[in-house]
């Protein structure tokens, strides 16, 4: 008996030690380790953006300007819709649209108007590699049927097309090119860590004459560029800041008109708040200051004024 009762006990200690061994321990079971969260982004005021999301953004662009002649005043109100839907974590088809509203400081009825811009589709391309690296490019092409062209435009519309390249900084001037067809290539390299985000990125634009007078320029190459640098101070605030640079490649018809007007340089910059309201829906408003930095935009004193408000789901 006691020989039987010795092997019923080797035999469950044994059973116990193949349970254990075969069973993890219940911790090991249900406990995960957190997944990393990625590094907050600080959006760019006008560059692209550099990760992939849905967004509806809508802003609200106030430049304030002088005439350096009769020392009156104006402004230009543009208000940009954009649209991007995340098809992957690479591709992001994008829609903008802009509405202008120019008073002119002086000239007359015709010199102040308001119009839509061109209408522009174009998708961007987003690869990370490395540590917080992400490179990224841009295709794009707008639709020449925005307000104020043709071989009969409206003077007030054409006016507030132009004053909107001003207004945006000279970083938009394919979508108020609106007798032009442009075709839009870009290149972005971005560095974004828990600590900062920064972000550079260069466009090619070529602008081919699609109605309008047969004076005008066939053709036009524009070039821009950018650097924009952010920092979260808390998950809910972060600062922004960017300079920007619009070069004409050619020598189209606003350099003959004004030599300045060659190259732009300006810098923004301002606070921009984050607020997650549900799941993966995010409300980022922000608010920019911007400064020319060099003619032609300086000598009429620009001060210009963003309200940036994107909702990404």
């Amino acid at each position: 008996m006691k020989t039987r009762l010795t092997w019923s006990r080797k035999l469950l200690a044994a059973g116990g030690v193949a349970v254990s061994l075969a069973v993890p321990p219940v911790s090991a079971q249900t406990t995960a380790p957190p997944a990393a969260r990625p590094a907050p982004y600080s959006l760019p005021w006008l560059l692209r953006p550099a990760v992939p999301v849905s967004v509806i953004r809508l802003d609200e662009t106030m430049a304030f300007y002088e005439d350096p002649a009769s020392g009156t005043s104006g402004s230009t109100y543009v208000t940009s819709l954009i649209a991007t839907w995340k098809a992957s974590a690479t591709w992001v088809p994008i829609f903008r649209q802009i509405w202008v509203s120019n008073d002119a400081p002086s000239g007359g009825k015709d010199a102040s108007g308001r119009g839509f811009s061109n209408p522009l589709l174009g998708v961007n391309y987003l690869r990370p590699f490395g540590r917080g690296w992400r490179f990224s490019g841009f295709f794009a092409s707008t639709i020449p049927i925005g307000s104020g062209g043709g071989d009969n435009p409206d003077a007030g519309a054409a006016a507030s097309m132009t004053a909107g390249i001003s207004a945006r900084s000279a970083m938009d001037n394919a979508l108020f090119a609106v007798d032009y067809w442009t075709v839009i290539g870009g290149l972005g390299l971005a560095r974004i860590t828990p600590g900062a985000t920064l972000q550079a990125e260069v466009t090619v634009l070529q602008l081919t004459r699609a109605r309008g007078p047969e004076t005008a320029d066939k053709h036009r190459t524009n070039l821009t560029a950018g650097f924009h640098a952010g920092h979260f101070f808390s998950p809910r605030f972060s600062l922004g800041a960017e300079v920007r640079m619009q070069r004409w490649m050619t020598n189209a018809a606003p350099v003959r008109n004004d030599p300045a007007a060659r190259e732009q340089f300006t810098a923004g910059a301002g606070p921009r708040f984050h607020f997650q309201v549900g799941g993966e829906r995010w409300l980022r408003p922000g608010l920019s200051y911007t400064r020319a930095l060099d003619d032609a935009m300086a000598k009429k004193g620009y001060d210009i004024v963003q309200i940036d408000v994107p909702f990404a789901f």
